[in-house]
């Protein structure tokens, strides 16, 4: 299952990266949602290889993930891959200079099943395909408006 969406930001590609990879911040943000969160290797300094160990609720259950930032190339490209018992998930995000203030980010999430129960649960996703897509869209928008935000703040 594939996600993908893209947002227009009124901040500069190197001031959008460096937001973007305050990872201590999302990881706050990820705790105040109910995720448990727990650096397990890496660090900041050096990023490649960061490596978060997870567990988050889905439908009733918890369910623990392993994420790992596998490719770091300051300002363009992040791209993460989560494991987990049934699901691997890799994302990328992207960030295009369109102009010296603006920035293009595109954001994408692959789901790839590895057991029978895992493809199940993604083909019931599918049937609500409609509306993950249009909360995905939501939360996207919001993370730009964030950033633009922060952006503003920082640069005022």
């Amino acid at each position: 299952m594939h996600f993908s969406g893209r947002e227009d930001i009124e901040a500069p590609i190197a001031a959008v990266f460096d937001m973007l990879s305050e990872f201590e911040r999302f990881e706050r943000l990820a705790i105040r949602r109910g995720v448990e969160v727990t650096r397990s290797a890496g660090s900041v300094a050096s990023p490649v290889g960061l490596t978060w160990d997870t567990v988050l609720r889905i439908r009733g259950k918890y369910r623990e993930m392993q994420v790992v930032l596998e490719h770091y190339e300051p300002p363009h490209l992040m791209r993460f891959q989560a494991t987990s018992k049934g699901v691997d998930a890799i994302t990328g995000i992207e960030l295009l200079a369109l102009s010296a203030s603006r920035t293009r980010l595109i954001f994408d999430l692959n789901l790839t099943p590895k057991t029978l129960p895992a493809r199940l649960f993604l083909q019931s996703l599918k049937l609500a395909r409609a509306r993950l897509k249009r909360q995905f869209e939501l939360r996207l928008a919001e993370l730009a408006r964030d950033l633009e935000e922060r952006h503003s703040r920082s640069s005022a």
